[in-house]
């Protein structure tokens, strides 16, 4: 199982691959097929198989031997692994439906948000309303509009932040999308642990940061993808409210 959840996480990661560069320069995620954005190049079934497809074309394209970015395989292998490691995690439960959900946006939000510095509305707004409805057939109503609260005092608190970063940094500090995803990070994690996503996804991708803004001419950088490296990291500790009472008070 653990095998097949991985599988199925490289294919989808595939495709978010697309909706992630696509979405942003609105494109549509269907047409036109996969092709080398080089030579447009139709890609072939056989040129489509995730991570296999790479390394058996030794990373260029068939056509005009252009080489392939390796971010797409290394996105696919991640994506596979998050999936795995997820049912490893929660094994066959409802709530895993959820999980995988709710990861298929961070994957997505990181491709965008990391090649455009866009996060984009269409995306938050599906995921949003999934997770929703999942959230309320599997759990009840009363779930479905506790995770709706718990979303709106997630925005809030990052609205706010993003204010008082503004008045520091005079001038903006992160952009809407970051905000707006936090609606989504407070429906899935509670507003406690969302809000405890982005101290930790700050702190894990500080090095990143600093790397990405030393080979940058412009200092700005996709905030977004941090909150997700955040966001899944509690969210695969199965870090809650009472782990974090009980730590304190041990």
């Amino acid at each position: 199982m653990n095998i097949l959840m991985f599988i199925i996480g490289t294919i989808l990661g595939s495709f978010y691959n697309v909706v992630g560069y696509r979405l942003p320069k609105k494109e549509s995620i269907i047409y036109p097929p996969s092709h080398c954005p080089n030579c447009n190049h139709k890609l072939k079934f056989y040129e489509l198989i995730p991570i296999i497809s790479y390394i058996v074309q030794k990373g260029k394209c068939r056509n005009c031997k252009k080489r392939i970015s390796k971010f797409y395989p290394i996105f696919e292998f991640t994506t596979g692994l998050l999936f795995m490691l997820s049912y490893m995690s929660f094994g066959l439960d409802k709530y895993l439906i959820i999980v995988l959900a709710y990861l298929s946006l961070l994957i997505i939000i990181t491709v965008s948000d990391y090649e455009y510095m866009i996060i984009p509305d269409e995306v938050l707004i599906f995921f949003s309303v999934l997770l929703f409805i999942e959230i309320s057939c599997m759990y009840g109503i009363s779930k479905g509009i506790s995770s709706i609260i718990n979303g709106i005092i997630s925005f809030i608190f990052m609205f706010i932040l993003k204010k008082i970063g503004d008045y520091i940094f005079k001038k903006e500090s992160m952009g809407g999308g970051d905000i707006k995803l936090m609606f989504v990070n407070g429906m899935v994690l509670t507003y406690q642990i969302a809000i405890l996503s982005v101290f930790v996804g700050s702190f894990v991708g500080l090095p990143i940061a600093l790397l990405q803004l030393k080979n940058k001419s412009e200092h700005i950088i996709a905030f977004g993808p941090f909150i997700a490296i955040g966001s899944i990291i509690l969210l695969l500790m199965h870090i809650d409210l009472n782990t974090i009472i009980s730590i304190y008070n041990s």
